[in-house]
């Protein structure tokens, strides 16, 4: 390890990412929470891009690194083998350039229509072509997939669909 400072990841509690980052800062760390907005028709969601981890700036043999893993939120940092992971800032600046002039990054909404063509992307029945039926919940959708000649209701993740051409 060199003395120069370096990104590293912090592996947080299960929906504390920003309770970490709040403490962290408190005690003088620079961190790095990467947002992500998802569209949904009528609200608008603001999560981790990564959920259960939080970039830190440090510096080997400067910073104390001993409070990390007692603060409120984290879990651990993350290592490979006894030392702990180092982030390239190529890494981190790509994910800051990306990032709306809100901070945020937007996670694009499939719009699909009742009665749209679709074809599913991934899973045991990758390839098949639907009708779109519904959207349920955030990030699934009912679809009428018609199998051995009869039409069924079937519930898949939006992600899985794909506009058919």
């Amino acid at each position: 390890m060199t003395n120069q400072p370096a990104w590293h990841l912090i592996h947080t509690k299960p929906r504390q990412e920003r309770i970490a980052r709040a403490q962290l800062s408190m005690q003088g760390f620079t961190t790095y929470l990467p947002l992500i907005k998802q569209l949904i028709p009528d609200n608008s969601t603001v999560f981790p891009l990564f959920p259960r981890y939080l970039f830190i700036r440090l510096t080997a043999g400067l910073d104390d690194w001993t409070p990390i893993r007692s603060t409120r939120g984290v879990s651990s940092l993350v290592r490979i083998g006894m030392n702990p992971a180092i982030i390239s800032d190529q890494l981190v600046s790509a994910i800051r350039e990306r990032e709306a002039a809100d901070g945020l990054h937007t996670l694009p909404t499939k719009n699909f229509s009742n009665g749209d063509r679709v074809r599913l992307v991934s899973g045991p029945l990758a390839e098949y072509e639907a009708i779109f039926s519904e959207k349920r919940a955030e990030n699934r959708a009912i679809i009428l997939l018609n199998l051995i000649g009869k039409q069924n209701k079937i519930e898949v993740p939006i992600d899985n669909l794909k506009t058919s051409s």
